[in-house]
């Protein structure tokens, strides 16, 4: 019934969401006034996740669509891109590197370096944009942060250095903790953020239209 609906009338009715919490505070605050004024008809229901539980509700049929970040393993889905969003190395407001226009991630060899806890795919991103060295110190903390609110204040409080999404950086998020961000001199420093479906389902067209919504938003 779903699937019928959808090829009358694409994104009425429910849909099914998912997204990861390091995207869902930077995108979705804009695109959805969008979504709900372009598609009245629509139900959205929103859940947040991480990657890896949302993908194998994508397969499973749990969700219609999901927003995402590539590099990741994508077998058995299809997607369309929305953008490309840099990340970026950020440091105390008072740290040396903070002056430079671009950081070298070796330059970084040695710091304190802070993730996100496991299970986070932007933890992955960043530790193979920063290199051996760095990752294996990272690896070697006690401690990791739990959301990107948490990492910025940690970094902000002097506690050690980290990296951040372009998106987050220019919602804010940084300067209101005395976080300075600078760009990574490093190629691929950067993920790409994608809807994701499983291959074959019905919806996909209506995954690539809500693409064009958040490539706006």
């Amino acid at each position: 019934m779903q699937a019928a609906r959808g090829a009358g009338q694409p994104l009425a009715g429910r849909f099914r969401l998912g997204v990861i919490p390091t995207i869902a505070p930077f995108i979705l605050p804009k695109a959805l006034p969008v979504l709900r004024a372009r598609y009245p008809e629509l139900k959205l229901f929103l859940r947040e996740d991480l990657t890896t539980r949302l993908i194998t509700d994508l397969k499973s049929g749990v969700l219609d669509c999901a927003l995402l970040a590539l590099p990741y393993d994508m077998a058995g889905l299809d997607w369309a891109h929305v953008e490309d969003d840099e990340l970026m190395a950020a440091f105390p407001a008072n740290h040396p590197l903070s002056h430079a226009e671009r950081v070298a991630p070796e330059r970084l060899d040695g710091e304190n370096i802070i993730l996100l806890e496991d299970g986070h795919c932007l933890r992955d991103h960043a530790m193979m944009v920063c290199g051996a060295g760095t990752a294996r110190h990272a690896r070697d903390e006690s401690f990791a942060a739990t959301s990107l609110a948490t990492l910025v204040q940690m970094v902000g409080s002097g506690l050690g250095v980290s990296f951040l999404p372009a998106m987050a950086v220019n919602s804010g998020l940084a300067h209101a903790a005395r976080v300075t961000a600078r760009g990574l001199d490093a190629e691929h420093a950067s993920r790409e953020v994608v809807v994701a479906w499983r291959a074959g389902s019905s919806r996909a067209n209506e995954g690539r239209l809500l693409a064009e919504v958040f490539v706006g938003a």
